[in-house]
Parts: C-alpha cells; structure tokens; sequence
C-alpha cells in the first residue's frame, strides 16, 4: 500500500466531524462547552466526576487550538490525537513513557518531513508539531497520575456522598 493510504490510518476515524468543529469554531469559551457537551453526550456532569474531568480536558484543547488558529482538517487531526491519547491510557494502560513514545510517533508522520513525497501528509508545521507537543505535555502528560487515578479508582461513591 501507498504512503498516503498509510497516512489516512493515522488519526482516524475522526474524534469530530467537520460539521461539529465548524459549530464550536462560531462559539465561546462557554458555547464550546455546551456543544462538547452534547456532541459526547455527557449527561452526568454534576454527579460524575469523571464526565466534568473529560469536557474540561476536551474544552481546554478545542479553546487552545482555537488560539493557534488551526485550519478545520488540524483542528480534526488535533482533536483526534487529544482523544487517542486519553483511548491509549484508559483502554491500553499505556504508561506514560509508552504514551509519549506513542505522541513522537505520531507526529512524527502528521508533523514536517523532509521528504518531498511525503509532503502531502504533512498536516501541521515545525512550529505547530512543537506547540502541540508543548501543550499535551502541559495538558496531560504533566497530570498523567491524576489521569490514570480517575480511569482505574473508583470515586464515583465519593463524589455522590459528598453532594
């Protein structure tokens, strides 16, 4: 198979469809996260810790990737890879050495490339690929214990006792 066949597996399927991203873009900060909202089908966010973690997580990405003024196909791509990376720790338990092994593999092949032939699949500059990997590395990566408690704890008894 061809390179860009190859290319199409990487981040896909999309997280978002280009209907809902072009809906959020119109958005605030709020608007955003009333779309997400619906668009995951969060119906327990005050009782469910979990479900507030994940639209916070969501949020904050689209709200960043909004600032670096991503076009609608990085947009997609970004919002994928912020999804697949928290697939990677909740259904793989991948840890957080695997998970950033995981992000430079993938940017390397959506990121800048020195081959010409591959120029097509490149879907964000230098620039950008250091953003994003600045920004999960905030994001994430920085509070992956916290992620990994919220996937693997159960809390949920907790947090409907207290209210």
């Amino acid at each position: 198979k061809d390179d860009s066949q190859e290319h199409e597996k990487i981040l896909s399927p999309d997280f978002l469809s280009v209907a809902q991203i072009t809906e959020m873009l119109a958005e605030d900060i709020d608007g955003i996260q009333q779309k997400l909202e619906k668009f995951l089908n969060f119906k327990n966010l005050h009782t469910c810790l979990n479900q507030a973690i994940l639209l916070d997580y969501y949020t904050s990405g689209f709200w960043w990737a909004k600032g670096m003024e991503f076009s609608v196909p990085q947009y997609s791509k970004f919002m994928t890879l912020l999804d697949m990376l928290l697939h990677n720790l909740r259904t793989l338990h991948m840890s957080l050495e695997d998970s950033i092994k995981w992000l430079g593999e993938v940017m390397a092949q959506v990121g800048p490339s020195n081959s010409p032939k591959n120029e097509k699949c490149n879907i964000f500059d230098a620039k950008q690929a250091n953003a994003i990997i600045d920004y999960i590395k905030i994001s994430l990566f920085q509070h992956y214990k916290l992620y990994e408690f919220l996937f693997y704890s159960s809390r949920e008894e907790i947090v409907i006792g207290t209210e």
